[in-house]
């Protein structure tokens, strides 16, 4: 009974605690933005410059809490854990909320459910990148070497959309290559830089881009549907001939489930202001980032379809949920 009773008056006080916090305009205090990757990394960047021009906005500091591992879902439990009163935000990737749910036995949660969609932030610029010890100038020279060298090229990924979108491109091109996985980006990025890893599909991390223009790393294609500005000479996926790559990482701000309505409407509105500003598309066109924003419910729409072709392509390829 007394366990009952503790649990009775937790539950209240923090009922109370949320109806205080929301009778005081929001924000009134600073709010923590939990981000499901290390530091360094273009997500952790990205959220970063965001988070900056959000809290301008708002009036209140905007704290990053980085939360990685689990294929995000370390960061997605946190933000499930905390009070639904917009103090605790959630950046959610393709990662957190597309990979942590469809390549696992048991799901974290289910991120429809879970989570209050709030926007869309924009979408991740992917890359396929090897270092300068693979004798390959272009897409085709790199699947011929990778073919004459069956288990011999180690290829490193730091989310989840890096391991889906390589094992599409291995069973569409039939590759036999040596998977090594990281927390990230940035220290996937390091692995390949010092030649530890050959090959990678990711994001262009803290400095990638030096080692590129040095050509001690080489950009062979882009995921992008069009090419990107920052590496205008790599060509397309499609343009490079390289098939069965369907993942369209995204990267969004959520809160957890029962977010009020006012404070999601708030969010919003600030984050579409973000969106028009050009100092923060320039900074975020710096990593390849495209920024966006939308409405929760197109957020939740991209969400939910992005989770099918996920599943799809985990089926279709037989890969084996941890």
């Amino acid at each position: 009974m007394e366990s009952w009773a503790r649990r009775g008056i937790a539950g209240t006080l923090l009922a109370s605690a949320c109806l205080l916090a929301l009778a005081q305009p929001y924000p009134s205090k600073p709010i923590r933005l939990i981000v499901p990757f290390p530091p360094a990394g273009t997500a952790d960047i990205a959220a970063r410059t965001v988070a900056q021009a959000l809290s301008q906005g708002l009036g209140q500091q905007i704290v990053v809490d980085n939360r990685s591992g689990a294929d995000g879902a370390i960061a997605g439990l946190a933000v499930i854990g905390s009070a639904p009163d917009g103090y605790t935000l959630f950046f959610a990737t393709t990662t957190a909320l597309n990979a942590a749910p469809t390549l696992r036995k048991t799901p974290p949660y289910d991120p429809l459910t879970a989570f209050t969609p709030i926007s869309l932030v924009g979408k991740f610029g992917f890359f396929l990148i090897v270092h300068e010890s693979v004798p390959a100038k272009t897409a085709a020279e790199l699947l011929a070497y990778v073919r004459a060298n069956p288990g011999k090229v180690n290829y490193g990924t730091g989310n989840g959309t890096s391991i889906l979108s390589t094992a599409q491109l291995a069973a569409a091109e039939k590759l036999e290559m040596t998977h090594i996985p990281y927390k990230g980006d940035a220290p996937a990025s390091a692995d390949l830089i010092a030649g530890r890893v050959q090959l990678m599909i990711g994001t262009l991390s803290a400095g990638v881009l030096p080692q590129v223009s040095e050509g001690r790393l080489r950009v062979l294609a882009t995921l992008l549907p069009n090419r990107s500005p920052l590496l205008p000479e790599a060509p397309t996926a499609a343009e490079a001939g390289l098939r069965g790559l369907t993942i369209a990482p995204w990267g969004g701000l959520f809160g957890p489930a029962g977010l009020p309505k006012e404070v999601v409407e708030r969010l919003g509105r600030e984050m579409r202001q973000v969106a028009t500003r050009r100092d923060v598309r320039d900074a975020l066109d710096r990593i390849a980032f495209e920024l966006q924003a939308s409405t929760p419910e197109e957020m939740s729409t991209l969400l939910g379809d992005q989770l099918q072709t996920w599943r799809r392509a985990v089926q279709d390829l037989g890969i084996e949920r941890n």
